[in-house]
């Protein structure tokens, strides 16, 4: 359908007010919203994610690309509930205690979003138990874990630990990320999933949910 691919083609260049005015130019014209969703806003969010993973778009494509998304989206938000469309999954994400780095965990927030997850961002800073607090009360599949820094590293072992005294470990995935993150040492500490990048963690995601 030539609007939801003009609204995924714009999305991919960055042009949120474009994006805003043909997301209503499509729900005038009563096209079903999960439908806009799905093939116009997450479809053109998807070129994004393949590109950014293939260094063929950085960090601020992104950024704009993400911006176009959340504002069509805000239109389809109420449409949306009234049509009862299922998010895919919830996730809460947030950069462990000791480290105040963002960007890589709001990349992932965006890819995760990207894929029609509901994220709960804790920001930066965030104490171990408060992932465990905030997965059961918000019903989350995933945490997601960010950490920049070998110092606060060890925060995402205290997360593990954290869930399995909580009793949820085998109800909750646990995704760690970061620069000096490996698969060696998420699978040291019991998590479930490593990713390299924020395309592959959204990816992973998918996939457990």
């Amino acid at each position: 359908m030539e609007l939801l691919m003009e609204i995924s083609e714009n999305l991919q260049r960055g042009k949120s007010k474009i994006v805003k005015e043909l997301v209503q130019k499509a729900i005038d014209e009563n096209i079903p919203a999960d439908k806009i969703l799905e093939d116009g806003l997450l479809s053109g969010m998807a070129v994004i994610g393949e590109k950014f993973k293939n260094n063929e778009v950085y960090v601020p494509e992104v950024l704009v690309a993400a911006r176009a998304m959340n504002m069509g989206a805000e239109l389809l938000k109420p449409l949306l509930a009234d049509a009862n469309v299922k998010s895919k999954g919830r996730a809460c994400i947030g950069t462990v205690q000791g480290d105040l780095h963002d960007i890589g965990k709001n990349l992932v927030k965006m890819m995760l979003e990207g894929k029609g997850f509901e994220v709960i961002d804790l920001g930066t800073d965030v104490p171990a138990q408060k992932f465990i607090d905030t997965a059961i009360e918000q019903n989350c599949n995933i945490i997601c874990l960010s950490a920049l820094l070998t110092t606060t590293m060890s925060v995402m072992e205290d997360v593990v630990k954290a869930a399995e005294k909580a009793g949820i470990r085998d109800k909750v995935k646990i995704m760690v990320g970061g620069a000096p993150v490996t698969d060696k040492f998420c699978k040291e500490i019991g998590a479930d999933y490593y990713t390299a990048d924020a395309a592959s963690a959204a990816d992973a995601a998918a996939e457990i949910c």
